[in-house]
């Protein structure tokens, strides 16, 4: 999976791909970076714990020059006890020096067109509703779901990429998904 975003006279070549786990030293370190290591300690962090992002929808912005400028990952998650599927996204980040270069909307953009592609009915996500909802994100279908533990629940947004995907839903989002391999299940593999 390889796209090049549209250049503007400020921004260098980007081209947005799956990231690697050789990119995972550097999206850390950028996640670190943009968000704090307070970053951790966030509700959407309980539900990615443990897990691996959704199958395809690791990706990462990278410069000319190779370095990982941006990311944002998606993670399966279940609408309530049994429910539904659905996509969580987060979180979406920039290397400071690159902000306003449309990087981030890239990012979006590209990881909202795999998500409907690879057949997946809604995403949600916790984060500021100006800025998401130029991608159509709102918080009209998220009134009966809920974050495991504290949030803002004016920021929890969603977006149906299946139109009544998200009807009816209710309850506690849960972490579903491939989980993290062990150590030692890797080193006996």
């Amino acid at each position: 999976m390889h796209i090049e975003i549209e250049k503007t006279k400020t921004s260098p070549d980007i081209v947005i791909v799956a990231e690697t786990l050789a990119d995972i030293p550097a999206r850390e370190a950028l996640l670190d970076r943009a968000m704090g290591l307070k970053r951790r300690k966030k509700s959407s962090e309980k539900l990615r714990r443990g897990r691996r992002p959704s199958e395809g929808l690791g990706l990462i912005a990278r410069n000319a020059e190779g370095l990982v400028v941006g990311t944002v990952r998606l993670w399966d998650v279940r609408l309530g006890e049994g429910g539904p599927a659905a996509l969580l996204l987060g979180p979406l980040a920039v290397d400071q020096s690159m902000k306003s270069a449309g990087i981030g909307s890239a990012l979006m953009r590209h990881a909202i067109a795999e998500a409907a592609r690879l057949g997946h009915r809604a995403i949600l996500l916790v984060g500021d509703a100006p800025y998401y909802a130029r991608f159509g994100f709102t918080a009209e279908k998220t009134g009966q779901l809920s974050m495991p533990g504290p949030y803002e629940r004016e920021r929890f947004l969603a977006l149906e990429l299946v139109s009544g995907a998200l009807d009816g839903t209710k309850g506690v989002l849960k972490a579903a998904g491939r989980k993290l391999k062990t150590e030692r299940a890797r080193l006996a593999a």
